[in-house]
């Protein structure tokens, strides 16, 4: 991936008329990334992780992306080049396909895909949803790819046509026995019950043996699944979660660090500081006073 301004991006071209293009940012700090896309392109775009501010026009018209969520966007009236800022410890994929390579991938059964309607074609189009599991399966292996670089063209292409089938498929639709990805799925949805039980249970965590058995993995799925989904252990983004909230008591001022201390789960103030020190570089009280 080449270095943006506080991360990484890679823009990968699958063929002609279709493009990933993955965003990770891994810093504190906002990372900004500029991509242009003319009007014959839709962009489909997936935050994996943290927040995406997007902007289009210029800046004059605005989106919030936020973790596990997507957006359509369609305007054949006029160009839309991307201008996106990027949160710290934010993942992004965004997947361009022109519109002539989207009919040919849905034809004859473009009367599926609502804005492929004839009474649609030359209309601007736009929908958020959410992230369902089985697209969450495809995303992070686009975004953790590390197969051999000769294939990788071909491993994205697979990809993103199963990630185009899973965003268009219909609820009603779906063969449950069937779906191939059912086990993955499964997965998914346990490691982000892992993820809600230990942020729910911050003050006083499950261990990791405790964590999968409740869950219903196996302690090796539910470490390498939990690295894979979130890009860190269970405990590190646990630590992550705890200084960040302890950063918002202090901003609102309402507590001390003794008080917010104990709100994160710390039973001493000195072991409090000492993690808020190493993860911030500065003690809780210095940060509060701006010293």
């Amino acid at each position: 991936m080449e270095n943006i301004a506080k991360g990484a991006a890679e823009v990968t071209l699958i063929e002609e008329g279709f493009q990933v293009v993955r965003l990770k940012n891994e810093t504190e700090d906002v990372a900004h990334f500029h991509h242009d896309v003319d009007n014959s392109y839709i962009q489909f775009h997936f935050c994996l992780k943290g927040q995406v501010e997007l902007a289009f026009n210029e800046g004059s018209y605005k989106l919030s992306l936020s973790e596990q969520n997507s957006y359509l966007l369609y305007n054949p009236s006029r160009d839309l080049p991307i201008h996106l800022d990027l949160k710290g410890h934010s993942w992004f994929i965004c997947v361009l396909v022109s519109i002539k390579k989207f009919h040919s991938l849905f034809s004859p059964d473009a009367q599926h895909v609502s804005f492929l309607s004839a009474e649609n074609k030359d209309k601007k189009y736009y929908v958020d949803g959410s992230i369902s599991p089985s697209m969450a399966v495809a995303l992070h292996q686009l975004m953790n790819y590390n197969l051999n670089d000769a294939i990788k063209r071909l491993y994205f292409k697979g990809k993103s046509y199963e990630l185009m089938s899973l965003y268009f498929n219909s609820p009603e639709d779906a063969d449950v026995e069937a779906c191939p990805f059912l086990v993955d799925e499964d997965n998914m949805r346990k490691i982000k019950k892992a993820k809600e039980i230990i942020i729910d249970r911050m003050t006083n965590p499950p261990s990791l043996s405790e964590l999968a058995m409740e869950i219903g993995l196996s302690l090796k799925k539910l470490k390498e699944g939990f690295k894979e989904v979130y890009g860190d252990t269970v405990y590190g983004f646990l630590l992550d979660h705890k200084m960040d909230y302890a950063r918002q008591l202090l901003d609102s001022g309402q507590h001390n660090v003794n008080e917010v201390g104990l709100k994160v789960g710390y039973s001493t103030a000195s072991h409090f500081i000492s993690a808020f020190k190493k993860k911030y570089g500065t003690t809780p009280k210095k940060y509060l006073t701006g010293n």
